[in-house]
């Protein structure tokens, strides 16, 4: 590793830098994550199981195999008192043997979505306190789970989600809306399930791993307020119906708080997290011998401008090795790796999302540094409008685009990073991961 001439680099550090994000993803894969954190299966009353995300699938699948075993007798009394259904984006189904698996929109909910919502809530409807209830939830499991409030549509609902993604409003913020304009999200569920107990597993997919935002917290108390909905609302000044401003400005509007007695009998888990998927990269990539540097699991912000940030640090961190190299100490390549969620504030027309916009803000920067080379993606195997995960560059990538007559700066100004990587054939396309602990991003510097 340490020892590449450029051209070895050239081709041998993309596949490394592909090969660290599928290490990545198999650390936080729910069937090692989520087995040793279920309890035993309940010994009396009902087990239901509901849940919404990317992962959720996966995660049902985690369920089933761990308690029941493949020759598990069907006729038994546990499964008898054994159901449940998830809802996931379309093409994120995975076969379940107990568990209904729905399909819906992402990220801008659709009818399918708000049907499988409802039966989810009649699914918990009349539960005791004997009964268990399974939540498993993961990043995208608030669009996918749109029960608008009474009174509210989910065309009105469907509008503000579409102005927010596009307005570059943090997620914290996006699901704070959310929260106040649906009937199941904010701690809405935990309280149908009342007095059940509700057992929640999380894969989190937001900065910093609050339970509460991930999903929009249908199954935990929720600290924000209708007034900061209206606030973000009018901060991003996004177009808004007299019927939502008005059951905003109502109390029945406001979600239930952490001192509600509905919350007695909960319990939440985070199983897996973006610091998980960077440490075993980190350890993977020490294992050849590389000096890695974990920046965050939490940035956030603008995606270009954090681009443009990072690149700062590469060059800085390429001259230090340069340094070693003329003083002939020890060559070591090094590694930035940091993970977290950024945002694009949409301008332009073109296709692309934020970790593929962060890398072209990247590479405009490097303008061709030697040695540097980098990987941006989803983890949930989708960057924004397109079907990749992300993608990757090289010290060429800006010398190539030119020579194809495509502009960085003209392709960063219509949020078109998309089509200069495509162009390139630098696009990550991994597939649905069926997990989502959002963004991954490594700069290795050889």
């Amino acid at each position: 590793m340490t020892n590449w001439n450029q051209a070895q680099a050239d081709t041998q550090a993309p596949a490394f830098l592909r090969d660290l994000f599928a290490v990545a993803l198999a650390a936080v894969d729910p069937r090692h994550c989520l087995p040793p954190h279920l309890p035993p299966f309940p010994a009396s009353g009902r087990c239901v199981v509901v849940g919404a995300g990317k992962a959720a699938a996966s995660m049902a699948q985690a369920v089933e195999q761990h308690w029941f075993a493949s020759d598990f007798d069907a006729t038994t009394n546990d499964v008898a008192r054994f159901s449940g259904m998830v809802i996931v984006p379309h093409g994120y189904r995975l076969p379940c043997k107990y568990i209904q698996v729905r399909e819906a929109a992402h990220p801008v909910p659709d009818e399918a979505g708000y049907q499988a919502a409802c039966d989810l809530l009649d699914s918990v409807s009349n539960l005791s306190a004997d009964d268990t209830v399974i939540c498993l939830l993961s990043g995208g499991g608030s669009s996918l789970m749109s029960l608008p409030a009474a009174g509210i549509s989910l065309a009105e609902k469907q509008t503000i989600n579409r102005a927010l993604l596009r307005s570059g409003a943090r997620i914290h913020e996006i699901n704070c809306v959310r929260k106040h304009l649906s009937a199941i999200k904010g701690g809405r569920l935990a309280l149908a399930c009342a007095p059940a107990k509700v057992l929640t597993y999380i894969i989190s997919d937001v900065a910093g791993d609050d339970p509460s935002i991930i999903a929009s917290g249908p199954s935990l108390a929720d600290a924000s307020t209708r007034f900061d909905a209206l606030e973000i609302l009018q901060r991003y000044a996004i177009p808004t119906s007299a019927t939502v401003l008005a059951h905003l400005q109502q109390v029945s509007s406001e979600t239930p708080k952490p001192n509600h007695a509905g919350f007695v009998q909960t319990h939440v888990q985070i199983i897996a997290n973006a610091q998980m998927a960077l440490q075993a990269a980190a350890n993977f990539a020490q294992s050849k011998a590389i000096c890695v540097q974990i920046l965050s699991d939490r940035l956030e912000g603008e995606a270009r401008e954090l681009g443009h940030a990072h690149a700062l640090m590469s060059t800085a961190s390429a001259t230090t090795l340069a340094t070693d190299i003329f003083h002939q100490q020890q060559r070591q390549a090094h590694l930035l790796l940091s993970g977290g969620e950024t945002t694009v504030t949409v301008k332009g027309n073109g296709r692309g999302g934020r970790n593929s916009e962060y890398l072209l803000g990247l590479c405009q920067s490097l303008q061709g540094h030697a040695g540097i080379y980098a990987l941006a993606a989803d983890t949930d195997g989708r960057d924004g409008s397109e079907h990749n995960a992300g993608a990757w560059c090289t010290p060429d990538s800006l010398q190539r685009a030119n020579a194809l007559s495509i502009s960085a700066d003209a392709c960063l100004a219509n949020n078109d990073a998309y089509s200069f990587f495509a162009a390139l054939d630098n696009v990550l396309e991994t597939g649905p991961t069926y997990n989502n602990v959002n963004d991954f991003r490594a700069i290795l510097i050889v």
